[in-house]
């Protein structure tokens, strides 16, 4: 379809307030299609059931055919045929190359205990950091072997100035994050490897601005995201538009709230599915971002976050196969046992379901508490779990074990500490006590029957 043509229902279709769109377009019909499809939540971390699966994709789908999606910035729904939607569903890329050259990384559509080793994008996504921060942090990661693609926290201190949104210190912001990522990935000698970027722009002003001169490349992805929920934005609808005919993928990146406006996280699982339908066409999207975002314990390693990455994954493997990379965004920080439980049961949980893996955002992607080894952690585990052949069943039964050790933090605060405080940044390797840390947890796992 001419994304242009599809712009244009953001002015013809149906007008609505933002209050009615929340109430009658997403929380009735939810609540209604929960108990159509007969779909619950009971409690599970990783789902088997494969009718069930089908059944919240079909769910999902009603969803996105009936309700479609609101544009914020009109007032208006856009709303698409059944056929827009399966066919474009049909149509969503089944390999994508990340990268150039040597460093280039094939992403596929995986399938549930896929034994093909996941793709893994390292970095803490949108974290606020200053660019010493940022240069140290992702030269911590891009290092690391088990890496496919690498991302980055969000520039908000710019040569001493706030960067603030829609102006100039916008546009320095994304420039200089882009440069950076240029010089660091080279250093580590991986110049080619893909880049999820221009994180640093908070509005399309900066994602235009990654465009320019040693910016983004053919093989690297940008953000266009779905508001909460079901929310499209003229700034997002540029995103999308500024990304044809360049090679720049489109990363759709869906939030859906556990608990808010669809409520439950059988709701926000078939509000997740329903968004990424929809961002198919509205967001033009190359793959899928799936971030649930729990709303009083915020972290993906919630049981009911890992649950709905489980099913939506899943759900899409059965019914419309495509590549979704799943967000890691654990509530605890670096230098804490805590944070590597987290990360090693979100992403293993990933895995066996048939996702990719991005991360880890830890602090809840709030603080720069963050370094390569928690990445390290992140990719060791999805490597493992797939040569081992490890069953959703053997990986629920190690999840749960793994939540014994960390859920009792979620409700709390765990911020660990600093990148400086947790590795030596002339060497560039974790401190003693932090790598002692990783050594003990892998002999947990281990212990557990996954071996890292």
């Amino acid at each position: 379809m001419d994304y242009l043509k599809l712009v244009e229902r953001a002015y013809t279709g149906e007008k609505v307030s933002k209050q009615d769109w929340d109430i009658d377009y997403v929380a009735m019909p939810i609540m209604d299609i929960l108990e159509e499809y007969d779909l619950e939540y009971n409690g599970e971390v990783i789902a088997t059931d494969e009718d069930m699966l089908r059944r919240f994709y079909e769910a999902g789908r009603k969803v996105a055919i009936e309700s479609g999606i609101y544009c914020q910035d009109t007032g208006r729904v856009i709303k698409f045929t059944a056929e827009e939607i399966d066919e474009a569903a049909a149509n969503q890329k089944k390999e994508m190359i990340i990268g150039r050259g040597d460093d280039a990384f094939m992403f596929y559509a995986r399938k549930p205990e896929d034994t093909r080793k996941p793709g893994v994008v390292a970095g803490n996504p949108g974290c606020p950091m200053d660019e010493a921060t940022f240069c140290k942090t992702v030269e911590s990661w891009a290092k690391e072997p088990s890496i496919d693609m690498v991302t980055c926290g969000s520039i908000v201190d710019v040569e001493g100035h706030a960067v603030r949104l829609g102006e100039p210190s916008e546009v320095r912001a994304v420039r200089k994050e882009l440069h950076y990522l240029n010089e660091i990935c080279a250093k580590v000698g991986r110049p080619g490897i893909g880049r999820l970027a221009a994180e640093s722009s908070v509005s399309h002003v900066g994602d235009l601005a990654g465009m320019g001169p040693d910016g983004m490349r053919e093989g690297d992805a940008h953000l266009v995201a779905i508001n909460n929920e079901l929310i499209i934005t003229k700034d997002n609808m540029i995103r999308a538009t500024n990304s044809i005919d360049t090679g720049i993928r489109n990363a759709s990146l869906a939030c859906v709230m556990v608990g808010g406006i669809a409520g439950n996280p059988a709701g926000a699982s078939v509000c997740m599915i329903a968004s990424m339908l929809l961002a198919n066409l509205i967001c033009r999207a190359d793959y899928h971002l799936c971030h649930p975002i729990h709303l009083t314990q915020i972290a993906t390693s919630a049981r009911e976050c890992m649950w709905l990455q489980s099913v939506t994954c899943q759900a899409f493997s059965l019914c419309a196969p495509n590549i979704i990379i799943c967000d890691i965004y654990p509530k605890s920080g670096a230098g804490t046992k805590e944070l590597l439980y987290e990360v090693a049961a979100n992403a293993l949980e990933i895995t066996v379901s048939g996702g990719h893996l991005e991360g880890c955002g830890a602090c809840d992607g709030i603080k720069p508490n963050c370094s390569g080894l928690e990445c390290r952690m992140m990719g060791n585990v999805a490597a493992a779990a797939a040569k081992q052949k490890i069953t959703r069943k053997q990986a629920d039964e190690i999840v749960c074990a793994l939540l014994k050790k960390y859920e009792p933090i979620l409700k709390e605060k765990n911020d660990g500490l600093p990148f400086d405080e947790v590795y030596d940044a002339d060497t560039m390797q974790p401190k003693d006590f932090w790598q002692k840390m990783y050594d003990e947890v892998a002999q947990e796992l281990k212990e557990l029957g996954l071996d890292i």
